[in-house]
């Protein structure tokens, strides 16, 4: 949105060169830019406080109620369903509904929905930790390409996270495998890096190095 208003107030460019520099639909710019001109934003820079797209876009949809209804209402129990599977991110689900939708929600927007939906939806226990109490480690399910600069040997590293329950001050790294050695390895550099000793740390059950 504020890369619209930019374009268009700054460097005085058509909707068709816009929507061709951003690769947007021409519709989808026009929309846009009616929305901020009925929200008083006609002009560029723009005012305090709108230095992102993600408060322009309040501003201008808070204004006219909520987005022209061409745009497409996503799924949203299907998209709170599908980013829970490996390897999705909400990215992937916004450029999906994209190409479904070509003139529907930006990406702001799409998230800022889709967090309102799991508000309104989820109830979510709120676990209290001490801080320093509590180090939680686990390995990551996925795993990345390590490949020998001699041989060209390729091994899946194991992604090795530890993450201090209070501030969610989190460190990571990869280890070749996920036995003993490699396990207390990264318990090491994980307590280096957090610069102290907590109270407890606390593996995953499934990560039998630690038991």
């Amino acid at each position: 949105m504020r890369s619209i208003l930019r374009l268009t107030y700054d460097q005085g460019l058509s909707v068709r060169a816009v929507s061709e520099r951003l690769k947007l639909s021409k519709t989808t710019v026009s929309t846009y830019l009616l929305r901020a001109r009925e929200a008083g934003l006609t002009g560029w820079p723009l005012p305090a406080g709108y230095d992102d797209d993600a408060s322009i876009e309040r501003l201008v949809f808070r204004r006219v109620g909520r987005p022209p209804q061409d745009l497409g209402e996503p799924d949203w129990p299907v998209v709170a369903r599908e980013i829970k599977r490996k390897g999705v991110t909400l990215v992937l689900l916004w450029q999906e509904y994209r190409a479904a939708h070509p003139n529907g929600y930006g990406y702001t927007w799409f998230c800022d929905r889709f967090l309102s939906f799991q508000r309104r939806t989820h109830v979510s226990f709120r676990n209290r930790h001490e801080a320093g109490a509590v180090l939680q480690t686990d390995y990551a399910g996925q795993t990345v390409p390590l490949i020998d600069p001699v041989t060209g040997v390729i091994t899946q590293a194991q992604i090795f996270v530890a993450v201090l329950g209070a501030s969610s001050f989190t460190f990571a790294m990869a280890s070749l495998s996920q036995q003993l050695p490699d396990w207390i390895d990264a318990q090491c550099r994980a307590l280096a890096f957090v610069g102290g000793v907590p109270r407890a740390i606390v593996c995953d059950s499934q990560t039998l190095s630690g038991i």
